[in-house]
């Protein structure tokens, strides 16, 4: 199999100290921001002074370190401005990226009176984003400090502004921007210091890619996800299922309702509603019946898989076969396969609906087994397996699993032709990242298992240097990869939303509970709102 385009090498650094040092930090306020800013509605531009009232509004609703007053007031700026940069055309915009993000120890870009003129060396992600926002039709520059912003929105040939910028310069920036009501989203640096700093990449891509066309940029995928997660108590799949009888079918269920991200049931339902003329409106009955289908073959893979593997613990509890015996975990494995189909089978779709289900979930059993087979019939007789060996082995393992997912969204959209082969690239890259994710964690955990196909493993064999650092450049390449796949693809709204799927699957982060006692907050306040309106 052929690699893909290698990403820059990653660079951890430490962000300053009024900037959240987690991503997890920083994707929690900025749903906050979201959220909040949808909530009370304010209107653009808005002064810097008002913008930090703002801020200490939100820090004083979720209990955030006033430390981070200025970066939570950039972040509801450009909340702020979104819908409206949304709709000005990719040509009418400016991307202005730093140099300071180059690696500067290598880079040998020279520098002229407009800013740095990339070489592509590929040694910093100056590289790629300068070609995919050239290739959406943006201006790039690649310029330090105010000044040539600040020139720019005088010469009155800006509509909007996406900008990477450190927080000094985008406090120096602003006065200019909220005077010439200049749409724009900044994304601050981590660090100042004007050398080698870091950024969170994925939300450039994400505002890089911010458009109209795609209506699905207003969809919560976090609550699209907290909805999915609901499909899976046993009281819920009790109404897709019906009543459990008997041992085997409860156990079936209980497995099934254990713990799990869902994030391929979370697929489907996903791509459907990028697919279906108005995305965002309720899910019909028959989506849910696919998605626990999907759960049902995923669950049962693993069932076999911790056979198979003679691993004990799933979740952190015991695995199945360990609790009941092998011959029990390998019926309720069978069994939920046959539930699979079965709800396949009761979904009311067309008849050719019906095989295109029929054909994708077959498919997706043989490559898997394939794929299995391949590692069983190699612990027979182990030997050191290639990087080449290892990646094609997550191909056959974990991409079909993906792909049976959106395969099944899109088909059940009645949209499955035109994007299939764009389903099928996106899910192997996808399939090969997550696993190679799962090896990091597994390596940083210290449970490297080398009876096991396992990506660090090989690279230390082909005594690669580095081998960490180049299972993370790897995992970045296929995340890349990924959305480079989805270039072609005819729907806006399908492009935009798994390009942000990419982003929530590998920066996965936790957001139920407090973001219900927000909105619990916010609505007991809505009806004092809207009485003074009054």
């Amino acid at each position: 199999m052929k690699l893909p385009r290698l990403a820059p090498p990653p660079r951890y650094r430490l962000p300053q100290p009024n900037i959240p040092p987690t991503l997890q930090q920083r994707e929690e306020l900025l749903q906050f921001a979201r959220r909040w800013v949808k909530e009370w509605a304010p209107v653009p531009p808005v002064p810097l002074t008002e913008l930090r009232q703002l801020a200490d509004k939100l820090i004083a609703e979720t209990g955030t370190s006033a430390q981070y007053r200025d970066y939570i007031a950039v972040l509801i700026n450009n909340e702020l401005w979104r819908e409206t940069l949304a709709a000005i055309p990719y040509e009418r915009r400016l991307l202005l990226l730093p140099k300071c993000l180059r690696a500067e120890d290598k880079c040998r870009a020279a520098m002229d009176e407009f800013g740095l003129l990339c070489k592509q060396c590929g040694q910093c992600t100056i590289q790629d984003l300068q070609a995919e926002a050239e290739r959406l039709g943006y201006a790039v520059l690649v310029a330090e400090g105010s000044a040539m912003v600040t020139r720019l929105i005088q010469a009155g040939k800006i509509d909007a502004i996406v900008g990477v910028s450190c927080m000094n310069v985008l406090e120096k920036a602003f006065p200019y921007m909220e005077a010439a009501a200049i749409p724009g989203i900044a994304i601050p640096l981590l660090q100042d210091g004007c050398a080698n700093t870091t950024v969170d990449l994925d939300w450039v891509w994400d505002v890089i890619h911010l458009t109209s066309a795609d209506a699905t940029r207003r969809l919560d995928l976090t609550a699209l996800r907290e909805e999915v997660e609901s499909w899976f108590t046993l009281d819920a799949l009790a109404r897709v299922l019906g009543p459990a009888d008997g041992q085997t079918e409860q156990l079936a269920r209980e497995w099934l309702a254990r713990a799990g991200k869902r994030w391929r049931p979370f697929l489907t339902v996903a791509t459907y509603q990028a697919l279906r003329e108005r995305p965002g409106d309720d899910l019909p009955d028959d989506l849910r019946k696919l998605a626990v289908a999907v759960e049902c073959f995923h669950k049962a893979s693993l069932i076999h898989d911790d056979i198979e593997d003679n691993d004990a613990q799933r979740y952190d509890d015991p695995t199945l076969h360990e609790q009941h015996g092998v011959a029990i975990a390998l019926n309720v494995g069978d069994l939920l396969i046959g539930e699979g189909y079965r709800l396949i089978r009761a979904a009311q779709v067309s008849p050719l609906q019906t095989a295109a289900l029929l054909h994708a979930a077959a498919e997706g059993h043989r490559q898997l087994c394939l794929g299995q087979g391949e590692e069983l019939f190699w612990r027979r007789h182990p030997s050191p397996l290639s990087v080449q060996q290892v990646l094609n082995i997550f191909r056959q393992k974990t991409a079909p699993a993906f792909e049976v997912a959106l395969r099944f969204g899109a088909i059940y959209a009645g949209r499955h032709e035109p994007v299939s082969d764009a389903l099928g690239a996106y899910s192997e890259s996808l399939g090969i990242a997550y696993q190679i994710r799962d090896d990091l964690e597994d390596f940083t955990a210290g449970k490297l298992d080398e009876t096991e196909p396992n990506l660090l493993v090989a690279l230390r064999h082909e005594k690669v240097e580095a081998p960490e650092t180049r299972a993370r450049v790897l995992l970045e390449s296929y995340k890349q990869e990924a959305i480079r796949s989805l270039r072609d693809v005819p729907s806006a709204n399908l492009k935009g939303l798994l390009r942000r799927v990419v982003g929530r699957i590998f920066n996965d982060v936790e957001i139920k509970g407090w973001c219900h006692e927000f909105q619990a907050r916010n609505a007991a306040g809505g009806a004092t709102r809207a009485g003074a309106a009054g």
